[in-house]
């Protein structure tokens, strides 16, 4: 088997090329190089949902395949973003139980969503790395507007419009809150939760 690399979320962004895509920035731990993956906007969505620890109104497809493997007694020991071809990455979900352990194959979007909801660690062969990842230094790193979401402390979504978040009551905020989570509008919800965070 390829040399593996564990990596870390470190960003989500829109991405500004494809209209309704983002941009999921993973980042080499202890190392400099960056492997940023264009990912669907549900995806970005169940993948800061989980970070932001919101819990949506109804469960998202990959609560219920949490919920669904929790159920059947098996787990996810890890994900690994197994190849890439033409531009487009392939990953595995690799499951196991108490008799025997399985690799599924998934988009790694998918497989990063569900690793979130597990704690399952992320890796990479060095063959992908090599061909798609980019080194990045500190200064360039100053340098980026893309919001870094390390340890999940800080909002996974989209660039905030905290300006207009900031004319509310507290009252009013926790109202819009409630809304956006029963529209399902975690983008949103996460940009109020942090205004209201900032109050307290």
């Amino acid at each position: 088997m390829d040399q593996t690399i564990e990596l870390e979320i470190l960003g989500l962004s829109s991405n500004h090329s494809q209209s309704g895509s983002f941009t999921l920035v993973m980042g080499e731990i202890g190392g400099s190089r960056r492997l940023p993956i264009v990912i669907g906007m549900f995806e970005a969505q169940a993948i800061a949902i989980e970070i932001e620890k919101i819990i949506p109104n109804r469960p998202m497809t990959h609560d219920l395949f949490k919920s669904f493997s929790s159920n059947f007694n098996f787990s996810i020991d890890h994900i690994l973003i197994s190849d890439m071809r033409e531009g487009v990455f392939y990953a595995k979900l690799v499951c196991k139980n108490v008799s025997k352990t399985v690799e599924i194959d998934t988009r790694p979007s998918d497989a990063i969503a569900i690793a979130v909801r597990f704690d399952a660690p992320i890796y990479c062969v060095s063959k992908v790395m090599s061909e798609a990842a980019i080194e990045f230094n500190e200064e360039e790193e100053k340098k980026d507007p893309q919001k870094q979401i390390k340890s999940g402390k800080t909002s996974a979504t989209t660039p905030r419009s905290t300006d207009s978040l900031k004319d509310f009551s507290l009252d009013k905020l926790n109202q819009m809150l409630d809304k956006a989570i029963i529209n399902e509008d975690y983008e949103k919800a996460a940009r109020i939760r942090d205004e209201i965070n900032r109050r307290n």
